[in-house]
C-alpha cells in the first residue's frame, strides 16, 4: 500500500494519533514493534500560526519514527491552510525528521475540540471539510491524508458519499473510524460502512479502517472480511505496543504469538521509560510516563500497591528498581490482553 510516495507494504497496520499517548517515545517503540507507519499527537492549527511553542514542539519527530505523519486540526479554512504549510516546513521549524505526511483530523470527538467545530465537529459542515481540505491538497507538495468517522450521530452516517468527495480533492489515503462523533467510543464500531467505503467501484485511494482492533485476530478479520488497505490501531496498543508485533506475526505467518510475559514487558517498559527520560529530562519523562507505565501490566492479580508506586514516585532510579522488582515477583505470568488491553 502506498500513500502517494511512501510505501508502508503488504497489509500495513499503523498507529493511530492520540492527544497525550503518541510521544515520540511511544512512537519509536510503536515502529520498532512493527508498526508500519505513526503519527504524532494533535497539532492545533490555531497554536501553529499564533507561533506557539508547545504546539510547533509536537511536530518535531526522529528518523527512528520514519516514515510519520504530522496531524494537523482546527476549522478556520486559512489557517488550516496555513498549518498545512508548516507541518509541510516541520524539519525546519521543529527539527527532526520532519514530517513524511501531513494527515488532517476530521475525527477526533472530545468536546474540547469537536464541540468547537474542528475534529469530527466537522461532520455538521461537509461542505466546509471538503473545501478545506482541497485548499490543504492544492497548497502543500506532500501527501494529504484525512482521518474521519462515519458521520456526526446515527441520522447522518454519510461517510459513503462523503468518501467520494474527500478522494476527488486529490488525498492519498483515507482512515474511517467506525463510529459516529456522538458515540464516542461507546458501543461496537461498524465495520460494515468501511467496507462499503473500500468496496465503492469510483473509490481507487487507500482505505484504513480504525476501531476495536485490539487482537491479532480482529485485524486480519477485518482484512480478510471488510479488503481493507490498511489497519489502524489506537486504544489497544496504550500499555501494549506490542500488539503491532502479534498482528505482523498473525498475517504473516498464520499463527498466533502467545501473550507476552511479564518479564518481557518489564523490558519494553524500561525501554520506553529510558526513550521518556532521554527525550524530555528527568522530570517531564517521569510524569509523562505514569500514564504509561501502570498499563503495562493490566490483569496483574495483587498489583495494585506496586502500580501505585510506580505512577506516584518522582525517582527515575526507584522506578527502574520498581520495575525489576515486577520482573522478579511476576515475571512468568501473561494475562490475556483481550478485554485487558485499549477498551
Amino acid at each position: 500500500m502506498k500513500i502517494g510516495n511512501v510505501d508502508l507494504g503488504e497489509r500495513p497496520v499503523t498507529l493511530a494519533p492520540m492527544e497525550d499517548v503518541t510521544d515520540a517515545s511511544f512512537r519509536i517503540l510503536c515502529r520498532e514493534a512493527g508498526a508500519a507507519m505513526v503519527t504524532t499527537e494533535f497539532v492545533s492549527s490555531d497554536g501553529l500560526v499564533r507561533d506557539v511553542s508547545k504546539t510547533i514542539a509536537k511536530m518535531h519527530t526522529l528518523e527512528e519514527e520514519a516514515p510519520v505523519a504530522v496531524q494537523i486540526y482546527g476549522n478556520i479554512p486559512e489557517a488550516m491552510v496555513d498549518a498545512a504549510k508548516m507541518a509541510e516546513r516541520a524539519k525546519e521549524l521543529a527539527g527532526g525528521h520532519g514530517a513524511d505526511i501531513i494527515d488532517i483530523n476530521f475525527g477526533c470527538p472530545v468536546s474540547k475540540i469537536a464541540g468547537r467545530g474542528a475534529g469530527s465537529g466537522m461532520m455538521r459542515e461537509p461542505d466546509k471539510m471538503v473545501a478545506i481540505t482541497k485548499a490543504i491538497v492544492e497548497a502543500v507538495g506532500k501527501p494529504v491524508t484525512v482521518k474521519t468517522r462515519l458521520g456526526w450521530d446515527d441520522s447522518s452516517k454519510i461517510i459513503v458519499d462523503l468518501a467520494e468527495r474527500l478522494q476527488d480533492t486529490g488525498i492519498s489515503a483515507l482512515t474511517i473510524h467506525g463510529r459516529t462523533r456522538c458515540q464516542m467510543y461507546k458501543g461496537e464500531a461498524d465495520w460494515t460502512l468501511i467496507g462499503e467505503v473500500k468496496n465503492n467501484p469510483r473509490m481507487h485511494i487507500p482505505i484504513i479502517g480504525n476501531g476495536d482492533i485490539n487482537t491479532a485476530a480482529k485485524a486480519k478479520e477485518a482484512f480478510d472480511r471488510y479488503g481493507v488497505d490498511g489497519i489502524m490501531v489506537g486504544r489497544a496498543s496504550f500499555g501494549h505496543p506490542w500488539i503491532f508485533t502479534e498482528i505482523r506475526h498473525l498475517l504473516d505467518t498464520g499463527e498466533e504469538l502467545p501473550p507476552m510475559n511479564v518479564k518481557d514487558r518489564v523490558t519494553l517498559a524500561k525501554r520506553h521509560f529510558q526513550l521518556s527520560l532521554d527525550l524530555k529530562g528527568p522530570v517531564t519523562g517521569v510524569y509523562e510516563m505514569r500514564r504509561h507505565l501502570s498499563c503495562y501490566f493490566k490483569g496483574l492479580r495483587d498489583f495494585k500497591e506496586t502500580r501505585i508506586k510506580l505512577v506516584t514516585s518522582k525517582d527515575p532510579e526507584e522506578i527502574m528498581r520498581t520495575l525489576d522488582y515486577v520482573a522478579q515477583r511476576w515475571g512468568a505470568e501473561a494475562p490475556e490482553p483481550e478485554g485487558v488491553y485499549g477498551l
